[in-house]
């Protein structure tokens, strides 16, 4: 996986403007919100929701037999940006508890609700796993 980042742009922090990947298995992983493998949610704090999410997309990738830094790509649906800015030290615990120093391409987008109640975030990803 290399990491594109065209010369003379500012680096980027906290995600990737661009990755290029050799050959491999290409998994698309469905929108995660914070539930559990029940579908319960356990909280409504965008924290817990946002671990949770991310557990549940690197669960579905090992299904795949794909590892976090296969990801290459993750959109993020959040419906709380005031909630979201301000879990933002907690999120990046969460983040390096999970992901490490990966950080794959990545965009926020702000919604007005999610489909599943009491969702706050929803987590999308695309990953490469390498030919073996």
């Amino acid at each position: 996986m290399e990491v594109l980042s065209p010369q003379g742009w500012a680096p980027a922090i906290g995600y990737a403007n661009g990755i290029a990947v050799a050959p491999g298995r290409i998994v698309f992983i469905a929108g995660q919100v914070g539930w559990d493998a029940q579908q319960k949610f356990h909280s409504s704090e965008i924290a817990p929701q946002f671990d949770q999410a991310l557990q549940n997309v690197l669960a579905v990738l090992a299904e795949a037999g794909g590892r976090p830094e296969h990801i290459c790509r993750i959109t993020a649906f959040c419906c709380d940006k005031p909630g979201y800015l301000a879990a933002r030290p907690q999120l990046g615990a969460i983040w390096k508890r999970l992901m490490g120093k990966h950080y794959p391409c990545m965009s926020m987008i702000f919604v007005s609700d999610l489909l599943d109640s009491p969702g706050k975030i929803e987590l999308e990803a695309t990953a490469v796993v390498p030919a073996s």
